[in-house]
């Protein structure tokens, strides 16, 4: 059976990923490994691999950052599969940006479900210290989902999240997939013979029922992954983990109004108003010719202050 590799490498992974983008990808990899073959370019259209190019772009000073598509942190094993975002790749442009004297803020333009826990959660780390040091402004922009993993690097690393009005924002949580192919394979006729050494070593492989030993196994890290998601968000919005874990969706993904009360987001804006408003160096302010009701001002300090639940 072709694809084992990679097979293997999505059910032995923690994803921070919307359930729904993980059932395209899982569907992708279940007719590759009968030996279904798709085109690129229906590859693409079935995951939502990015759009544009893999460097930064600039506009008045502000470096362009794409965040699209499913995240993992080497998209060699999942290239041919799904497209997608490196983690590796995505770093090295954020740190580009910050180093570049000509950049005066960065705006990272996100439209992706999520991605894979590996190198999300420390890329995040390495944002949120980034910011820390107030060198650069950063702004990041659901336009039009930023859910899961992508909203673990938002959050670690910009001052203010802005979501587009059709945007949606959210699905914090983490989840493990085991897919179960014994009665597949016995349907094909196939007859898998695993020989391993080491207790553990094949735990979890696709050609039995999972265990309640290694469902257990699998639950603790998913549970290990989620709590460093929630204390990177409490710690990217300024919230505590308590109102991450209640108030910010509990796993769903929540429209741009939603969003803005629930304290995901800061505000209401489009892409292009953002970018003006950063162009002049005027974050925070209202863009000219823009009508009031369109933009919704940023929660305030005091704000976030109220929505601490210890």
């Amino acid at each position: 059976m072709r694809y084992q590799r990679i097979c293997r490498y999505v059910s032995e992974t923690p994803w921070a990923i919307t359930p729904e983008k993980m059932s395209e990808l899982l569907s992708v990899l279940t007719f590759r490994a009968a030996g279904g073959a798709f085109t690129p370019e229906e590859i693409q259209a079935a995951i939502g691999a990015p759009r544009s190019a893999a460097s930064a772009s600039q506009s008045d000073a502000v470096a362009v950052i794409p965040l699209r598509g499913v995240i993992a942190h080497r998209m060699d094993a999942l290239d041919e599969a799904s497209g997608g975002t490196s983690v590796e790749r995505f770093g090295q442009m954020f740190r580009a940006a910050l180093a570049d004297a000509a950049v005066g803020s960065i705006l990272l333009d996100v439209d992706s479900p999520g991605g894979t826990v590996p190198g999300v959660q420390e890329l995040a780390t390495e944002m949120r210290r980034a910011r820390a040091t107030k060198t650069k402004r950063v702004v990041a922009v659901a336009n039009s989902l930023m859910a899961s993993a992508a909203y673990w690097l938002a959050s670690s690393a910009a001052d203010e999240i802005v979501a587009i009005p059709s945007a949606a924002v959210g699905s914090i949580g983490v989840f493990s997939v085991h897919e179960d192919l014994s009665e597949r394979a016995k349907q094909l006729g196939i007859k898998v013979t695993v020989v391993s050494a080491g207790k553990y070593k094949t735990e979890g492989h696709p050609f039995e029922p999972l265990s309640d030993e290694a469902k257990a196994h699998v639950q603790a890290r998913v549970d290990d992954a989620y709590e460093a998601f929630v204390k990177a968000v409490a710690q990217g919005r300024g919230v505590s983990p308590s109102a991450v874990r209640g108030g910010y969706g509990q796993g769903r993904v929540l429209g741009a109004t939603d969003a803005l009360a629930a304290g995901l987001i800061d505000r209401i804006d489009t892409f292009d108003h953002t970018i003006a408003r950063l162009g002049r160096g005027r974050v925070g302010m209202q863009a000219e010719g823009v009508e009031a009701p369109l933009l919704a001002e940023r929660h305030s300090d005091e704000d976030r202050r109220r929505r601490l639940e210890f």
